[in-house]
């Protein structure tokens, strides 16, 4: 009796991993950059300082700061370890690292270091009890491959706490003010072009189960504000400035506006204040989980 062969399974390709697309970082490194960052973090200072609390910073904790900047989110760390604790700042910009030491010696901050390198040649194991970071997430091509990777460096029951946008949701002002939400509006647009991840707050809880930590705890706060005298005005205005070479690349802001950028500031507030508007940012997320 003839034995029926069994027909030949088609071999199985590899599946190919498709590659993250590079993301192009579209602000520039200026002392004006660095002055618009100082701005930023008085913005943002609440849901920061709330979002560190909530995660157990607490005094003689050890911090590892990333994407450091212009040292605001390190010094942040820093009151809330106090002397017997230690922060340190990583970033790639040495111009930021030089600012940010100086901002830390004028503060009498002598328990915050700050070191050149890159986020991805961070290792070590055991050597902080907190990872923490601030807008820095939307810029790596990989967030939950840097989480994972900086959770190891963490000790037992070590923290990991991060604030970051939601360029996903537009931001809106009521009733409305439409040179404010053209502003914004070319803020999104180069958010986009450069292939930043637009829903990084939005998708916290997925990088984070995806570098293998428990689920975060979150908390939501959008800036807002209006009325004379609103830091957002420029705060709005400086963003547009510093984002004006990666804008004019991708044909995003016409050059007569362009050319109208020192007093973008001064006609948002005219505008807001004549329709008394409030003004109402992108939602900021913060998120924060402790080692099992």
């Amino acid at each position: 009796m003839t034995r029926k062969r069994s027909p030949k399974r088609p071999k199985r390709r590899p599946v190919r991993r498709r590659a993250a697309p590079e993301i192009h970082y579209p602000l520039d490194s200026s002392d004006r950059e660095r002055r618009r960052l100082v701005l930023q973090a008085e913005l943002l200072r609440g849901i920061t300082l709330d979002t560190f609390r909530a995660a157990g910073l607490a005094p003689g904790m050890r911090v590892l700061d990333i994407g450091s900047g212009a040292g605001d989110v390190a010094l942040l760390a820093a009151e809330l370890v106090g002397e017997q604790g230690s922060v340190l700042g990583i970033d790639r910009d040495e111009h930021n690292l030089a600012f940010a030491q100086r901002r830390a010696a004028e503060a009498g901050r002598k328990n915050v270091t700050f070191r050149h390198l890159e986020i991805s040649s961070f290792a070590g194991k055991n050597l902080f009890d907190a990872v923490i970071g601030r807008y820095i997430l939307l810029y790596l091509p990989e967030p939950a491959a840097v989480l994972r990777q900086l959770a190891a460096a963490l000790a037992p029951g070590g923290i990991v706490a991060f604030v970051e946008p939601d360029f996903s949701t537009p931001a809106r002002s009521h009733p409305p003010a439409p040179l404010y939400q053209k502003a914004c509006g070319w803020i999104y647009a180069v958010v986009e072009a450069s292939n930043m991840h637009r829903d990084t707050a939005a998708g916290l809880g997925k990088y984070f189960v995806e570098a293998g930590l428990p689920f975060p705890q979150l908390h939501c706060r959008p800036w807002i504000g209006g009325g004379p005298g609103s830091a957002i005005y420029e705060y709005v205005a400086e963003t547009v400035r510093s984002l004006l070479p990666s804008a004019a690349r991708h044909g995003i802001i016409p050059p007569r506006e362009a050319a109208q950028m020192d007093s973008l500031a001064q006609r948002m507030e005219r505008e807001a204040v004549s329709s008394r508007s409030t003004l109402i940012g992108c939602p900021v997320i913060g998120a924060w989980t402790t080692l099992a």
